[in-house]
């Protein structure tokens, strides 16, 4: 699972370190770009915001651990810690299994997930099939052991 660092040098979990939008459309530049300073990021958004608000945010993100940063003069650069894939794969995983987790029946979250998939895409819900199936002979293995 994907883990980001945190300022004392420990691991965090990202769920719920990138929150608002402002925070997801500055991340999500950061990692168009590969690297980005204040002034990249700013040139980049719809949105007229000032220049301390785009650095407040990077800033923040950092210390949430999902970015790191190096000085270029009187600023910093920043880029993500992980690739947004690993991230976006954390932060779903981690949603659905609270979700789960919950008090409550879990049929209503897994048919509306199954029912969204299959209206879409055939395909996609052979692949989760087969996910299934991989992921019970994992555990059972794992079981074995």
């Amino acid at each position: 699972m994907w883990r980001g660092r945190r300022g004392d040098g420990g691991a965090v979990e990202p769920l719920g370190r990138v929150s608002g939008a402002l925070e997801q459309r500055v991340l999500g530049i950061v990692w168009e770009l590969g690297e980005a300073n204040v002034r990249a990021v700013r040139a980049r958004l719809t949105e007229p915001l000032a220049y301390t608000t785009i650095m407040t945010t990077l800033d923040r993100l950092f210390r949430k651990g999902v970015l790191e940063r190096k000085r270029a003069g009187k600023a910093y650069v920043y880029w993500a810690v992980g690739p947004r894939v690993e991230l976006e794969g954390s932060l779903l995983a981690q949603v659905v299994t609270r979700a789960l987790g919950g008090a409550g029946k879990r049929e209503p979250l897994l048919s509306s997930f199954v029912n969204a998939l299959s209206s879409r895409d055939h395909a996609l819900l052979d692949e989760l099939e087969q996910a299934v199936r991989e992921r019970r002979r994992a555990l059972k293995r794992q079981k074995e052991r």
